[in-house]
């Protein structure tokens, strides 16, 4: 069976600056993935037919990037089984609050795993995880991944008690 891979789905072309960093991670984990614009009130149909036919089409997650009223992550949850995640946009009078309130509300029956306004690292971070229940070599991937955090986390510790100490 083939390695899933994960669609990602912008709202705009705007909004490549805030999912970069997700592309990016996808990448560093060794996913393979699209990235598309579509949305949900200019381009329904095309919303429609990325969703409808996202599992045929290998897809085993899909990321969906939206701002202000954020309906394209929930759209795209109506016409798949796949779990969805949005990733909310800041942006507008709210300053992405909205778009948060818009895509972690869905109606019973059509979920959206919702990670933080701009939280574009997490929504990759979460689909490679939903990948890896099935997927041992991901799995490890992942691990390395969050030890390479905890070792980052450290060194900042390190260079924080040196500054302490007068050795900076």
């Amino acid at each position: 069976m083939p390695e899933s891979k994960i669609l990602v789905v912008m709202g705009s072309d705007s909004d490549f600056g805030v999912m970069e960093p997700c592309l990016a991670a996808l990448r560093e984990l060794g996913v393979q993935y699209d990235a598309q614009v579509c949305s949900a009130h200019r381009s329904p149909a095309r919303a429609s037919a990325l969703a409808l036919s996202a599992e045929d089409d290998g897809y085993g997650v899909v990321i969906a990037a939206a701002g202000l009223a954020a309906h394209l992550p929930g759209v795209l949850a109506a016409y798949t089984t796949l779990p969805v995640i949005g990733v909310p946009i800041a942006g507008g009078a709210l300053k992405g609050m909205d778009a948060l309130l818009a895509i972690v509300q869905m109606p019973p029956g059509i979920p959206v795993a919702t990670v933080a306004i701009d939280g574009a690292v997490n929504a990759a971070v979460l689909a490679c995880q939903i990948l890896a229940t099935a997927d041992k070599a991901l799995s490890e991937r992942l691990k390395s991944y969050k030890k390479k955090l905890e070792d980052g986390v450290e060194q900042r510790n390190r260079r924080l008690q040196d500054k302490l100490a007068g050795r900076t």
